[in-house]
């Protein structure tokens, strides 16, 4: 008998009832924006970590984020071996090239270049081992599909049986290049695009590099062993100038950086904070106004006997239904503007349980926010005012 009682409530003006829905639409569809972009970026500044085929991983300790890696001694690296537990170990460079766009001539780009050692099996992306016998090749390299379209159309022309041949140039140091086949890794906070080439030719494009001096050091561990004891017990032995972190926490360590260092993770949250007081505000202005224009029946209950708690919940009743009503639709244009997100941009952006529940309590909560201000007015509904 109440919910019909509310719904009649809010109903009777139907213009007051689509501006709330409207407010909460709106609200529930910028919260879904902001934290789907969020976290797709987080996720997408770590597809070379997932990517990779470690168990944990050694990096300089003045490194802040994959994009500001410094390099470190390989002889750390090769210590590790002394470890029986220990299967193998595999060095990666990693540093920004100018890219030629083959298509314009003329258009350099910074593009991310992954080196590799080919005798082992670093990395689990789709396009990697099929490829490997061909990296091989001097001045040979994998384009990744999933770059922006800014480099050219390499993927297309790939598949068509065309000879991709380029430049890459770092410090004014450019060298010719052939695409000789496609991986997926994806882009990210500071990739628009990607490379995976040999360690040899790595070093052939950074002249000023050494072998010698490594940015991530991949391990992997023999089968059936303790892992976090011999994560341990690495940490223990390595010395203090490097940082052992595992697979887990070195996905960690980058993401925490864009959400601390910089201030992306307070901007995104700054625009869910302010969706919510969009959604508060709309729905305390209907509810306090319906409130204010049935004042007088309000008291009229009173007189019958019901107490302040019934009113109370009826007010609370009108908020859950507002926020029901307006978070389906919102729900459904999120999903929405995740599907073009995703297409026109690359990033991982999807809905996920986990998130809907999520904004659904969000919506529920702003609504009771906005529901327990606008009882106030409650307050004035004294029995007296009927007579």
């Amino acid at each position: 008998m109440n919910i019909p009682t509310a719904w009649l409530q809010l109903a009777h003006k139907r213009t007051r009832l689509i501006v709330a829905l409207s407010g909460i639409i709106f609200s529930t569809v910028i919260i879904f924006m902001q934290l789907g972009i969020r976290d797709a970026l987080f996720e997408s500044a770590v597809h070379l970590h997932n990517s990779l085929e470690g168990d944990a991983f050694l990096i300089s300790p003045r490194s802040t984020s994959l994009i500001a890696m410094e390099s470190f001694s390989e002889r750390r690296l090769l210590q590790v071996l002394s470890f029986n537990e220990v299967e193998l170990v595999s060095p990666i460079y990693v540093g920004y090239a100018q890219w030629k766009n083959p298509d314009t001539k003329n258009y350099w780009r910074n593009i991310f270049v992954i080196g590799i050692d080919l005798r082992y099996q670093a990395f689990k992306a789709v396009g990697i081992k099929e490829n490997l016998e061909k990296l091989k090749i001097k001045y040979t390299t994998l384009f990744d599909q999933n770059s922006r379209r800014e480099f050219g159309n390499i993927t297309e022309d790939f598949q068509k049986g065309k000879t991709i041949i380029t430049e890459v140039g770092n410090s004014g140091n450019n060298r010719k290049i052939e695409v000789v086949g496609l991986f997926e890794l994806g882009t990210s906070f500071g990739s628009d695009g990607n490379l995976l080439m040999s360690y040899p030719n790595f070093l052939r494009i950074f002249q000023n590099r050494s072998s010698r001096f490594i940015d991530i050091g991949l391990i992997k561990f023999q089968p059936d062993i303790d892992r976090q004891s011999l994560l341990k017990k690495l940490k223990k032995y390595l010395p203090k100038d490097v940082k052992i972190l595992s697979k887990q926490e070195f996905i960690n360590f980058e993401k925490n950086y864009w959400a601390t260092s910089t201030a992306i993770g307070f901007i995104f949250n700054l625009g869910v904070f302010l969706g919510l007081v969009v959604g508060i505000v709309v729905v305390y202005q209907i509810l306090y106004t319906n409130v204010a224009e049935h004042l007088a029946e309000y008291a009229t209950l009173k007189a019958m006997g019901y107490h302040n708690r019934y009113l109370l919940w009826l007010v609370f009743q009108q908020a859950l239904i507002i926020a029901v009503l307006g978070y389906i639709p919102g729900f459904l244009l999120g999903m929405i503007q995740y599907y073009f997100t995703q297409k026109y941009t690359l990033l991982p952006i999807e809905m996920t349980p986990t998130r809907a529940i999520f904004v659904f309590g969000l919506t529920l909560l702003m609504s009771l926010i906005a529901g327990a201000t606008a009882i106030n007015k409650l307050q004035y509904a004294d029995p007296a005012d009927i007579f």
